[in-house]
């Protein structure tokens, strides 16, 4: 989350009024703090890759939630499992959007969002294969295993794009 520069002030001199903040350039095209939503989130490729995980998750839900199944425990696990998905999915991006991020600074919110990613995703994919192993071709249920599938690799994407650490090699010498 690379925000660009910004000047933060910290008090004012009692000496007299406070000169006015410089004007500084940011690097994002976010738009300034004044704005209470950012509108460039919802064109970004992360935030259209949060509304088609969003998407999936809950026509997984429905899908499995207006079949007829008989197995209860594995149903009941991946319908517990895609809504807490969505609804965690649905506060980051609300999160992203309002920009809460940098009015509450005390949390990592890269780290909160990216061990959420990685609870959840393993947690789907449990769900997802489990769910296609018990659905005993019922179309309602093949077709919630089937995008509770595809709304795992969706997060994997978001996971991988998001938090991909670049390796720089290093030339190694005799001589260190």
């Amino acid at each position: 989350m690379s925000h660009g520069a910004r000047v933060i002030r910290t008090g004012v001199s009692s000496g007299g009024p406070a000169a006015p903040p410089p004007i500084t350039v940011a690097s994002s095209s976010a738009g300034s703090d004044a704005e209470l939503m950012d509108g460039g989130h919802f064109r970004s490729c992360a935030g259209m890759l949060k509304v088609a995980q969003m998407i999936s998750l809950l026509i997984g839900f429905i899908s499995v939630n207006n079949s007829s199944w008989t197995d209860y425990s594995a149903y009941s696990f991946f319908q517990i499992v895609t809504m807490c998905d969505l609804v965690m999915i649905l506060f980051f991006y609300i999160m992203h959007i309002f920009r809460v991020y940098r009015k509450l600074t005390c949390v990592s919110w890269p780290l909160a969002e990216f061990l959420h990613y990685l609870i959840g995703t393993i947690l789907l994919l449990i769900g997802s294969i489990v769910a296609a192993a018990k659905s005993y071709n019922i179309t309602g249920l093949v077709a919630g295993a089937t995008f509770g599938f595809l709304a795992t690799i969706l997060c994997v994407i978001s996971m991988w794009s998001s938090y991909k650490v670049s390796c720089i090699t290093q030339s190694t010498s005799k001589y260190c």
